[in-house]
């Protein structure tokens, strides 16, 4: 059974001593907050165990079906891929890394129970009952206020995950990993465009100049330049090596282009910088 919903927000509260589905998926997401109650949540293929103050994450790829033991209040907060999409001018710069849709498919969050502790439960609850309580307003898909709170349940979605030591940043890199990655293929320069390395690191080639400069305080431009210029002067200063196989080295199309890099960087052409250094 997959259930489908048109709406980008739609947010269900209430009460039930039988859960009235049978395993289902659906076609959107679903964060699922557990506000009384216990039982057992079979989502996948694991079962694992709710009380009161968990939360849950569904997203369209997965199956799931609640046990309940103890008659439990659900709080049902699903969305489309349109309503972050919505709030695009409300957006976070954070959510170009790793955004919420992101965030609700990541499986190993789907292997265990997100753990919370104070202050952390509290917010947790006074946000779903901020939602629900909002939820009385036609406008609550449009609501710059829900969003936010919105985003708040996946801040604490994140710091859950940090304490089970789960990456959800889709792989957003440290300083170490970029710089090792720019080294690497310094030589072949289609691997070190922006939508190249934007593509390897999962983060959008729209944001990846702002995310290296604000790592580095540097524009990726300027230090693939000044780094693959350092390597080249150390190749122009060995007798042996010709310009076209520096050029050939470094993937320029011809001497001519290494010249003409080389001459933009240093205001002199690699042979004249030869001659004067040696």
């Amino acid at each position: 059974m997959k259930k489908t919903q048109f709406e980008q927000l739609v947010i269900h509260d209430y009460e039930e001593k039988i859960f009235h589905l049978p395993v289902h998926s659906h076609t959107y997401y679903e964060l699922v907050y557990i506000r009384k109650g216990s039982g057992v949540h079979l989502l996948n293929n694991n079962r694992l165990t709710y009380k009161t103050g968990d939360l849950f994450i569904i997203s369209p790829e997965d199956q799931h079906y609640f046990e309940i033991r103890k008659s439990t209040h659900f709080t049902f907060i699903k969305f489309t891929d349109s309503y972050f999409a919505g709030h695009k001018m409300h957006r976070p710069d954070a959510l170009m890394l790793s955004t919420p849709e992101a965030i609700m498919r990541n499986k190993l969050l789907k292997e265990v129970k997100l753990k919370m502790d104070e202050p952390c439960i509290t917010i947790l609850r006074n946000t779903v009952e901020n939602i629900v309580a909002y939820n009385c307003r036609k406008d609550v898909a449009s609501s710059p206020l829900v969003y936010y709170q919105m985003l708040s349940i996946f801040g604490l979605i994140k710091e859950a995950a940090a304490k089970l030591n789960i990456r959800i940043d889709n792989g957003q890199p440290d300083k170490e990993e970029l710089i090792s990655y720019i080294h690497q293929h310094i030589y072949d320069p289609s691997l070190i465009q922006i939508k190249s390395i934007a593509s390897h690191f999962n983060i959008a080639s729209s944001y990846f100049s702002d995310y290296f400069k604000r790592k580095f305080e540097i524009s990726y431009r300027n230090y693939v330049n000044e780094y693959r210029l350092k390597l080249i002067e150390k190749r122009v200063l060995v007798p042996a090596l010709t310009m076209k196989q520096i050029a050939y080295e470094f993937g320029f199309t011809d001497e001519s282009h290494l010249s003409h890099f080389f001459r933009k960087m240093k205001e002199v052409s690699p042979a004249e910088f030869r001659k004067l250094n040696n």
